[in-house]
């Protein structure tokens, strides 16, 4: 079943952030991974209000938590620890 990764982030270093943000994109996709939304317009309704929001599709949870502990990703990941805060989580769609 195809799995949504979701993240909620507050850049604290554009700088550092920004190569994260050009990293973790070709790594995403390497994994089959698909942006649906990526830093739009958002609605808060509950909870803490991040103000950069992002959702990749992949093919499986399996494959997202693939990406994520990847040698590829988590290089990218380096740049953003210390340069924002975020909480990720995948989750398995009903498709």
């Amino acid at each position: 079943m195809p799995a949504l990764w979701i993240a909620h982030v507050t850049v604290t270093d554009a700088e550092a952030y920004g190569k994260y943000a050009e990293l973790a994109g070709p790594a995403i996709a390497k994994h089959g991974g698909e942006f649906v939304a990526r830093g739009g317009r958002f609605v808060q309704l509950e909870g803490k209000e991040r103000p950069r929001n992002v959702v990749a599709r992949f093919p499986s949870v399996e494959a997202a938590v693939e990406c994520y502990n990847s040698s590829d990703y988590q290089a990218a990941l380096d740049h953003a620890r210390g340069a924002s805060e975020r909480e990720l989580m995948v989750v398995e769609t009903s498709e």
